[in-house]
C-alpha cells in the first residue's frame, strides 16, 4: 500500500513570505515485503494413518468369528441330534456330519473346531487394538497364532483328501466353507509374519501339521477296528410277507384304528414289529397306519426318518393312538381298549 507525506516549503515573494502546500510524495515498500497468506505446519505423516497389520489382524479376526460361528450351530446340531440345514446337497450333508469322521475320540469335532476358531479370533481382536492379555508379548501371540492356523490348515486338508475319497458322492458345504477360512487364516497369518520369520519356523510348522494328521489318522482308525462288527452291518430295506388270515375283530379293529388316525412305528428288521402285524393278519395288517423308520435300509450312521425322529421313539414297535404312546408288542385287546373300540365283536 503506498504511503504519502504531505509536508509544506516556505516561498518567499516580493511582498510577504506565503507558504505553498506542495503534492503529495507517493512512498512504496519495498517489493521484498509482501504479506504472505498463514501456512499450517504439520507432521509429513497423516494423523489416522493405520498399519497395514492392524488391517491384517482385523481380517483374521472376522474370518475366524464367522468360522466360529458356523461351528457353534454344528456343535449344537451335533449335542441336540437334530438334522442340518443343507444348503447344497440335501441330506447328503448329513451323511457326513453324522459319520464316524465327525468325531475325534469321542469329542465332536465342530467342537474342537469352535475352540480353534474362537482362539483364533481373540488373538486377532487383541494384535489389531494392541492390548495383549495374560502377559503376553506381541511376539508369542503371533507365534501361538501362526501355531493355530497351521494346525486348522493341516486338519481341513485331512478332512478333504477324507471328503473326496470316503464322501465322493455326498456334498457338505460346511465342510468346504470351513476348509476355505482355516486355509484363508493360515495364507494372512504367513503374509502377517512376512518370509522372513516364517523361514524361521519352517520346521516347527511341519511339525504341528504332522502331530495332527497323526493324531486323526489315530482317532479314525481306533475308531473303525472298535466298531469293526458294526461296520459290517448293512442291511438293506426288505419286506416280510404276512400269510395269516385276519379275523373280524382284527380287521375291523385296523380300520377303526385307521379311522381315528392311530399309527404304528417301526423297522423292517424289528422281529417284535413282525408279530404285531402277524398278529393282525394279512388283510388287517394293510389296514393299519404303519411307518417304516428305515426305507431305504440301515447300515451305520444310518438316522431314522424325520417323522420317527420327531415321535421321539423309545423302540419298536411303538403306538401312539389318541395322543398316548405305547411301547413295545401290544395285545389286540389291549389297542381296542385304549383306542376306545366298541363293536360287538371281540377277540376270540
Amino acid at each position: 500500500m503506498a504511503t504519502t507525506f504531505a509536508f509544506a516549503a516556505p516561498l518567499l515573494s516580493s511582498s510577504s513570505r506565503t507558504f505553498v502546500r506542495r503534492a503529495p510524495i507517493p512512498c512504496h515498500r519495498s517489493p521484498n515485503h509482501l504479506r504472505l497468506p498463514p501456512l499450517k505446519c504439520s507432521s509429513s505423516e497423516p494423523e489416522t494413518a493405520v498399519s497395514p497389520a492392524d488391517w491384517t489382524h482385523k481380517l483374521i479376526a472376522g474370518a475366524a468369528g464367522l468360522g466360529f460361528l458356523e461351528t457353534s450351530y454344528l456343535t449344537y446340531v451335533k449335542l441336540t441330534g437334530d438334522d442340518a440345514f443343507c444348503p447344497v446337497g440335501g441330506g447328503t450333508c448329513s451323511d457326513v456330519l453324522n459319520s464316524d469322521y465327525a468325531i475325534v475320540f469321542g469329542i465332536p469335532l465342530p467342537l474342537i473346531g469352535m475352540a480353534a476358531y474362537g482362539l483364533v479370533a481373540a488373538l486377532g481382536l487383541q494384535l489389531a487394538s494392541n492390548k495383549l492379555r495374560f502377559g503376553i508379548n506381541k511376539s508369542t501371540a503371533q507365534a501361538v497364532l501362526l501355531g493355530a492356523t497351521t494346525s486348522m490348515a493341516a486338519a481341513s486338508a485331512y478332512f478333504l483328501y477324507t471328503l473326496t475319497t470316503r464322501f465322493s458322492d455326498s456334498s457338505c458345504s460346511y465342510c468346504l466353507l470351513s476348509a476355505f477360512l482355516s486355509f484363508t487364516l493360515f495364507f494372512v497369518t504367513l503374509k502377517d509374519l512376512g518370509l522372513q520369520e516364517v523361514s524361521k519356523t519352517l520346521g516347527l510348522q511341519l511339525l504341528v501339521a504332522t502331530i495332527v494328521i497323526l493324531t486323526l489318522n489315530t482317532s479314525y482308525n481306533s475308531s473303525e477296528s472298535g466298531s469293526s462288527s458294526l461296520a459290517e452291518i448293512d442291511l438293506p430295506y426288505y419286506a416280510t410277507e404276512i400269510t395269516t388270515p385276519s379275523s373280524p375283530f382284527a380287521l375291523s379293529l385296523a380300520r377303526h384304528l385307521h379311522s381315528i388316525g392311530a399309527k404304528m412305528y417301526g423297522a423292517f428288521w424289528c422281529s417284535h414289529c413282525q408279530e404285531q402285524k402277524v398278529m393282525f393278519g394279512r388283510e388287517a395288517a394293510k389296514e393299519l397306519d404303519y411307518v417304516e423308520c428305515f426305507p431305504e435300509g440301515y447300515r451305520t450312521g444310518t438316522k431314522m426318518i424325520k417323522a420317527c425322529i420327531d415321535a421321539k421313539l423309545a423302540g419298536f414297535p411303538t403306538w401312539i393312538i389318541n395322543g398316548q404312546v405305547l411301547s413295545g408288542q401290544r395285545e389286540l385287546s389291549e389297542l381296542a381298549q385304549v383306542s376306545g373300540y366298541n363293536e360287538s365283536v371281540q377277540p376270540s
